[in-house]
């Protein structure tokens, strides 16, 4: 049996490289797939909590915020797209402006 505090620290890990990520990286798609890994480590965090203390609470809020995720996606993948078409790049520092 794999103890909790290695699902703890790997989940502390993956959310530092997911704010690394995000706060050092400058283009958009780079940027979402740092929030995303975020989501994911406190999602892992959740479920290794929740199967610790033999309660359902975890997973069930898990299952909302791959909802949310799920939708961020899609909406997030769509913007992504409309951006790169009217800018012709995906680099943040270029997206000052929201005129086009």
């Amino acid at each position: 049996m794999v103890p909790l505090s290695y699902y703890l620290i790997l989940s502390a890990i993956l959310f530092g490289l997911g704010t690394a990520g995000f706060l050092f990286k400058r283009n958009i798609v780079t940027i979402f797939m740092s929030v995303e890994l975020m989501l994911n480590a406190v999602n892992l965090t959740f479920v290794a909590l929740s199967y610790h203390f033999r309660q359902l609470d975890g997973q069930i809020f898990v299952f909302f915020v791959m909802v949310v995720a799920a939708a961020e996606a899609a909406v997030g993948l769509a913007i992504i797209i409309a951006v790169f078409r009217n800018r012709g790049s995906l680099n943040v520092d270029q997206m000052d402006l929201m005129k086009f």
